[in-house]
């Protein structure tokens, strides 16, 4: 039997974390572990509701210790709670106070960290056994598990972890402190700030900063290097607050497409490289960009593509069965593509098509734009066209310098023929943009229901 540890190598002295500027162990975490899986029940699958990103690591730790997985579910709804109930057996939930737990039996973290020095060896662990169970909403509504097993996901940390080394010219992510701005039930915040830091060599801070005054304040009292794991919505925001800038080693994002002049701008900034990670929930992370060196992705170590356009398989590393890819991509070689759009938000207009995600990057890449999404009407005009509407959060800009704006980079048969501003965007902690809340949104202002959008990140 193939066996994976629940570490990576490494001293046992070495952080793991930091919680207010204070280092937390990789023994600390071993023992803490140890601690919790003591005290879970023998048989379940666990919702991990820890907000504290340690916390979470360590209810992860534990219940891979035990031979049970977490639940990794895109939302916390009455709903879904009670279709995870029904499919797995023995669903409790893990968190920081009592209460916290959705109607689920609860599993309440430690008040104290566990006695350091009774830290047990670092664990093997079958690499077969599923850690992880990550949900997405199907069409049902019902939330659809992808299991994860412990030795694919540890090895694509490590995967990760090389690539992002490189990037920042670093021999390897040891030493260095993530501040992730998405939340560790997310998958790429799962793979790219607690993964990564138990099999890639790295710490991460366990706050999640969503406001830029507290982003920067958190990366201003994390010691160096430090790199920020974020997304183009959190990024845009810090740009736009007017504060300064800490240096940072590397700049991650991923969730959604990311402008070339956004990312121009975060590199300034920041003084950093940023890199843009692509990936699915089936497949995990796939492929990594410099967005200012070019369009071009480069798939991860051990993985490669098969197809064209929205037929497009890959597999390899730690994605073993060829896996589909809900996107239109153009593959230049088996380890090189350009990103075209998503294949589930693709629109036909006088015979052109274009995507959704495509012209939402053209929307928000406006001066002035905040914020902005476009939205394809379920039914056609009497004439049989489909009329887009753009949702805005542009203060101080009209609809004509929209327009104008637009005219310039999008092909007149996508212009929209409604620009609603709004306050805000209902957009989810990750940046993304449901379609349940988008159509919620277009109900609110008249617009009827919303056609299904991808959530797939890039």
């Amino acid at each position: 039997m193939s066996m994976e540890t629940l570490l990576g190598p490494g001293p046992l002295d070495a952080a793991i974390a930091r919680r207010d500027g204070v280092a937390i162990s990789r023994r600390q975490y071993l023992a803490d572990t140890a601690a919790l899986a003591e005290r879970l029940p023998p048989a379940g699958a666990m919702l991990n509701l820890s907000v504290d990103r340690y916390l979470f690591a360590v209810g992860l730790g534990a219940a891979v210790l035990r031979g049970q997985a977490c639940l990794l579910p895109p939302n916390h709804t009455p709903h879904t709670v009670e279709r995870l109930r029904s499919r797995f057996a023995g669903t409790y939930a893990l968190v920081e106070s009592e209460g916290e737990g959705d109607g689920l039996p609860e599993i309440v973290h430690a008040a104290t960290p566990a006695p350091a020095a009774a830290a047990p060896a670092n664990p093997q662990l079958a690499a077969d056994g599923i850690a992880a169970h990550v949900l997405t909403s199907g069409s049902t509504g019902d939330p659809l598990p992808h299991a994860k097993p412990w030795g694919l996901l540890a090895a694509s940390a490590r995967t990760e972890a090389a690539r992002l080394a490189q990037a920042c010219g670093h021999d390897s992510l040891e030493g260095v402190t993530l501040v992730a701005t998405v939340p560790p039930q997310h998958m790429y915040g799962f793979e790219s700030s607690v993964l990564i830091a138990l099999h890639g060599g790295a710490a991460f801070d366990v706050g999640r900063p969503f406001y830029p005054a507290d982003v920067v304040a958190t990366l201003v009292a994390t010691p160096t290097p430090r790199a920020l794991v974020t997304t183009p919505f959190h990024l845009k925001a810090l740009l736009e607050s007017g504060l300064a800038m800490p240096e940072v080693a590397l700049i991650v994002c991923a969730t959604a497409p990311l402008s070339p002049q956004l990312a121009a701008r975060s590199e300034a900034a920041f003084a950093a490289p940023l890199v843009e990670i692509y990936g699915c929930t089936e497949a995990g992370q796939v492929a990594t960009r410099r967005t200012t060196a070019g369009a071009e992705w480069q798939t991860f170590a051990g993985l490669t593509l098969a197809g064209d356009g929205d037929r497009v398989m890959v597999s390899g590393g730690h994605v073993p069965e060829p896996t589909p890819l809900a996107d239109v991509l153009e593959v230049l070689a088996a380890d090189r593509f350009r990103l075209l759009g998503r294949s589930n938000d693709l629109v036909n207009i006088a015979g052109k098509r274009s995507s959704l995600s495509h012209l939402d990057f053209h929307l928000n890449a406006i001066e002035g734009v905040v914020d902005g999404a476009f939205w394809s009407p379920p039914e056609s005009d009497a004439a049989g066209v489909t009329r887009l509407v753009a949702f805005v959060v542009a203060p101080g800009i009209g609809r004509e310098q929209i327009l104008a704006a637009l005219r310039t980079r999008v092909d007149a048969a996508f212009l929209p023929r409604r620009i609603v501003a709004v306050e805000a965007l209902p957009r989810e902690p990750t940046g993304k943009l449901t379609a349940a809340r988008l159509a919620e949104l277009a109900a609110a202002h008249g617009a009827g229901s919303a056609r299904r959008r991808g959530t797939k990140r890039t």
